[in-house]
């Protein structure tokens, strides 16, 4: 099975709302949203529960929890070419309607124009572990 790009959404500005988020959390907290990243790297459209669920809309979640703290990943797909991982929350069981809506809004700006909303970086620890401002920003060379 192909390994599935992975690509973080980006603002206008060129701000990344998932690294902003991540920045904030604790590092066993990001150890583990690290690992559902790369298993969404590696499965792809074929990533189920309990590690991945389909919210609404198109637009999925990457579930993983840390000393009961839910943490979820809000994504979407770009054809068969890449997953985009919006934005993250950290509220309940549940993903709030409004985080939703905004990985909505999110996914129609991406289709628009997914070069100019795409801040590509690989999944690995080392480059992850960075601020939004020391990585390197990459084209979406595969449009779907």
């Amino acid at each position: 099975m192909p390994v599935t790009a992975v690509v973080f959404y980006c603002e206008d500005d060129g701000t990344c709302p998932l690294l902003e988020w991540r920045e904030e959390l604790p590092p066993r907290a990001k150890a583990e949203c690290l690992v559902r990243i790369e298993r969404l790297r590696e499965l792809g459209h074929d990533l189920r529960r309990p590690e991945a669920d389909y919210l609404r809309d198109d637009v999925y979640e990457l579930r993983a929890s840390l000393q009961g703290i839910p943490y979820h990943i809000l994504y979407f797909f770009h054809g068969k070419v890449a997953a985009v991982l919006s934005h993250g929350v950290i509220k309940g069981q549940r993903v709030p309607a409004k985080a939703i809506n905004e990985a909505v809004e999110w996914k129609r700006k991406f289709a628009q124009d997914p070069q100019r909303h795409t801040y590509e970086s690989s999944v690995e620890s080392s480059e992850l572990g960075g601020s939004p401002e020391r990585k390197e920003k990459r084209r979406l060379t595969h449009h779907a």
